[in-house]
């Protein structure tokens, strides 16, 4: 009898101690969101491995997979683009056919905005806001209007074949329409009214146009891929004064940003891996590459750039398969750091975070 007592004692205490121990483990902690980055890693097709990197600037810290650590679930298949915008965050998931949207400051998920069409996937690809909406290209041939307050999409605007990227200049948003899941290319850039939210015309540009940048001096720039054979890629200028091209040149140009008087670029699928520098006014390089360092960057992929401070944040996508690096350099060219998202591939944007 007394020894069955002692042995439950014993027991007693011993579950006791485990317990204590357990319940004095540490919980993972989550990184509070003061100043710094996030960075949308696209992933891989089908996997559904998209991913974003929060970089902590006074910690110079990153933590990758960031949205499901703060919400307990993933992001889903491959991720376009995405904003900060009036608070909010939203990204666009591509092959998810959806918007996910939270939380600018903390990644706190607010809600999905479905882009299918009778259960058929529109193809959301880009995104860009404009006094309370924000809108989304989508390759089924629209541009959804969303409004910021109810998250509600408040109609859909047709444009061209397969639209891609866009971007604001005055009162008029420009999408640039590809063609590319098309029988035949498009060569063109809708125009949209930003107060009738209506597409009132369309530019030639030039063929499979893609990635756009506006300037303070009523201009646009657009890449234009071509046809991956007998038409060659090609940079081109236009005046939104006239609508006109008032500038085309061969070139291989992927992503593009203007900033100050200068044009950073990527070189895209037919391009060489260099990030370039070149002056808008005759689309001639400023230099050999836009990096002056020495930094080797294997593939650049994303390619964003601070407005305040003139910092160019390139994502490095190395083989697609791997976990990328995204570099910050400072408007010189020089690195002033850099950080890993693994196990997040493909970084393909830079946001920056402001309280």
């Amino acid at each position: 009898m007394t020894t069955n007592k002692l042995s439950l004692l014993f027991l007693l205490i011993f579950t006791s101690i485990i317990s204590c121990k357990k319940n004095d483990m540490p919980a993972p902690v989550t990184p509070v969101v003061t100043t710094g980055v996030y960075t949308l890693n696209q992933g891989i097709f089908q996997q559904n491995n998209t991913m974003l990197t929060y970089y902590d600037f006074t910690s110079a810290t990153a933590a990758t997979d960031y949205f499901k650590t703060v919400n307990g679930f993933g992001l889903g298949d491959t991720g376009s683009d995405f904003i900060i915008y009036g608070g909010k965050l939203y990204i666009v998931m591509n092959v998810s056919g959806y918007v996910a949207v939270a939380d600018a400051v903390g990644l706190k998920f607010r809600d999905t905005i479905d882009f299918k069409n009778a259960g058929v996937n529109r193809g959301p690809e880009n995104i860009v806001g404009f006094g309370s909406n924000v809108f989304v290209s989508s390759t089924d041939g629209t541009v959804a209007v969303i409004d910021t307050s109810s998250l509600a999409i408040q109609k859909f605007i047709t444009v061209g074949s397969n639209p891609a990227q866009m971007v604001v200049s005055g009162k008029n948003l420009y999408v640039s329409n590809t063609g590319g899941y098309s029988a035949s290319y498009d060569s063109t850039v809708s125009i949209i009214d930003l107060t009738s939210l209506t597409e009132t015309g369309k530019i030639t540009v030039g063929i499979n146009p893609g990635c756009l940048a506006s300037d303070n001096s009523g201009n646009i720039y657009v890449t234009c891929t071509g046809n991956y054979g007998s038409v060659s890629p090609s940079l081109v200028k236009v005046s939104l004064n006239t609508g006109k091209v008032i500038l085309s040149v061969d070139s291989a140009a992927g992503t593009i940003r203007y900033y100050n008087n200068e044009l950073i670029t990527t070189g895209g699928y037919l391009g060489a891996s260099n990030v370039g520098i070149l002056n808008p006014n005759d689309f001639s390089a400023m230099r050999p590459s836009f990096v002056t360092d020495g930094t080797n960057i294997v593939n650049p992929y994303g390619l964003d750039i601070d407005p305040a401070t003139g910092d160019v944040y390139v994502g490095d996508a190395k083989d697609y398969v791997s976990s990328g690096t995204v570099y910050c350099f400072d408007k010189t060219g020089k690195k002033k750091f850099s950080f890993s998202t693994s196990p997040g591939i493909s970084p393909i944007r830079t946001q920056i975070i402001q309280q």
